[in-house]
């Protein structure tokens, strides 16, 4: 089903957001910050860059999508972050996509009510990188020994811990089913203010506690 039909009403903020103050410097310290997010996993990073921009978007996730989406990168919303698509085209020349599976970055801001990660696109065996990114909207994101997950793979060393609260039941689980399917997988950007950090599909998760 197209996103297209039955949308909620577009908020005016999404239209009327200002961007990056300085759009390159702005969209290459976003980029480099994901990025080593993705080399280390449950490293949280700070991004400050959208001034203003709380909802339907996070600021660390208009950042992201403003630093990573293009004219050549599909986007798919779901219904709490639909109102963004103005915003969004307006400042990335981004596409909608009309299913999960065509996106290259999908926006989640309800968790409870996502997809489940197989309607993703998860790539091919020879092309692993055409699989959607994922962006997840979390209610809060803290680091240290006494957080939630263990997390453990490529770019940790030893282990990492991380805390998320705002997903659902299922997650871990749902996300470990994939990992027979590597080197398909899918990448997840987490996002809750001003806050991210990133599981790449190589990132084991161990719930803690």
């Amino acid at each position: 089903m197209s996103l297209t039909l039955d949308m909620p009403a577009v908020a005016p903020l999404a239209s009327l957001a200002p961007g990056f103050p300085d759009p390159v410097g702005d969209a290459q310290t976003t980029f480099r910050a994901v990025l080593d997010a993705m080399a280390r996993p449950g490293r949280i990073a700070r991004v400050t860059a959208v001034p203003g921009l709380d909802r339907p978007l996070s600021r660390a996730a208009a950042a992201v999508l403003l630093a990573l989406a293009d004219h050549d990168t599909p986007v798919w919303l779901d219904r709490v972050s639909a109102p963004a698509l103005p915003y969004l085209r307006f400042h990335t020349g981004a596409p909608l996509a009309v299913a999960p599976d065509k996106a290259a970055f999908a926006v989640i801001g309800d968790p409870e009510a996502m997809p489940a990660p197989d309607r993703f696109a998860l790539g091919t065996d020879a092309y692993p990188d055409r699989s959607t990114t994922l962006v997840i909207e979390v209610e809060t994101l803290s680091a240290g020994p006494a957080a939630g997950w263990r997390l453990e793979g490529p770019g940790i060393d030893g282990a990492a811990h991380l805390a998320v609260t705002g997903l659902p039941a299922g997650f871990v689980e749902a996300r470990a089913a994939l990992a027979p399917l590597y080197p398909r997988g899918l990448d997840i950007v987490l996002t809750a203010g001003d806050r991210l950090a990133a599981l790449p599909r190589t990132t084991r998760i161990t719930p803690e506690g």
